[in-house]
């Protein structure tokens, strides 16, 4: 039987593996805000289901947190509560001249600190099987949770200012994904919610979104991790960019939105027979599956295994992590991620 490291290896190779690799991850609400807390709640969390890899999700306040911002607890039994997000309280952009206070930011900074040592205690509590993932955001997902819907007005009226905040912003991710990989992650967790028409046209996208996702992916390859995994978050995403971003590993909600686990892996296996690129660094594994909210923390145990195994048979056996979509509800019931978990063993 393969370990965690080496199941999760071979599939990003396309290898046979012995059974399909699964993962799925959750917030943690107030522990997060807390290294030690936190990484004994990851750390929990893994013993108790073995997933094949840790995906390590901080407080996703976190990028706006170093600049400044606070949050506050949702009302219970909101969307935030169930995901494990918080409220925005106070935003650190909010005029126009606050985007030039956004300046590269280092190890210093004390949300680095706590998320460092955050990793450092999950590494030496889990040791060296399995794969820990840090997460990180794309710069213009940055820039949104330093402003939220000001940003997009911003980037149209005052093109030249936004773009001086992203490339600062791409300088404190790129440090900050580097630093997590010194700490003890193996790999990172790229999470983009910029790459939909809900938030910016496909000029915007190219422009204020993959021009800095690409100048943050090139530092991070540099670091050699051991893979970047890449989440699409949204409807409608624009999927034909995004598979050609230099990651090994596509994850968006295919349960939601298109495409299908089965029209990706025909986009990919078209895209690979038209022209073999060997030098370039493209995701040919694809992960999910799982519809989260609508199955996953709602159904029966026994609609859960069927939608997994709906999606290895949309997938295919090699090149294929089961996960969800996204984060999965804080209030899961604890029979259905083991069945996500059974469904492959």
């Amino acid at each position: 039987m393969m370990k965690h490291r080496e199941r999760i290896a071979a599939a990003l190779r396309g290898e046979l593996v012995d059974r399909v690799p699964v993962a799925l991850w959750r917030h943690f609400p107030g522990d997060d805000l807390h290294a030690e807390k936190f990484a004994a709640r990851v750390v929990e969390f893994q013993k108790k289901f073995d997933f094949d890899f840790v995906k390590v999700t901080p407080a996703s306040s976190y990028p706006a947190e170093m600049y400044g911002a606070t949050f506050s607890v949702p009302a219970p039994g909101s969307q935030r509560a169930r995901e494990g997000t918080r409220e925005k309280a106070a935003l650190p952009v909010q005029a126009v001249s606050d985007w030039d206070k956004i300046t590269p930011l280092d190890a210093a900074n004390p949300v680095f600190v706590r998320e460092f040592t955050a990793i450092k205690l999950i590494r030496q509590q889990l040791g060296a099987d399995v794969h820990i993932l840090q997460t990180i955001f794309s710069p213009l997902n940055c820039a949104y949770n330093l402003a939220l819907e000001r940003v997009f007005d911003d980037l149209r009226v005052h093109p030249d200012v936004v773009h001086r905040a992203l490339r600062a912003l791409t300088e404190t991710t790129a440090r900050f994904a580097v630093a997590s990989l010194r700490a003890g992650a193996d790999a990172i967790f790229f999470a983009t919610q910029m790459a939909t028409p809900q938030r910016v046209n496909r000029d915007e996208f190219r422009a204020f979104g993959a021009q800095y996702d690409l100048q943050l992916l090139e530092a991070i390859r540099a670091a050699k991790p051991d893979f970047v995994f890449c989440h699409v978050h949204g409807l409608d995403i624009y999927f034909d960019a995004l598979m050609n971003y230099p990651v090994d590993v596509l994850n968006w909600h295919d349960r939601l939105t298109a495409p299908s686990l089965k029209e990706a892996r025909e986009i990919l296996r078209a895209e690979r027979t038209l022209s073999e690129r060997s030098e370039s660094k493209r995701a040919q594994t694809l992960a999910g599956g799982i519809d989260e909210w609508n199955v996953l923390a709602k159904k029966s145990r026994e609609d859960v295994l069927a939608q997994a195994r709906d999606a290895v048979a949309q997938a295919g056996e090699r090149g294929f992590i089961l996960a969800a979509g996204c984060v999965i509800p804080v209030d899961t019931p604890e029979e259905n991620i083991r069945a996500v978990v059974e469904a492959v063993r």
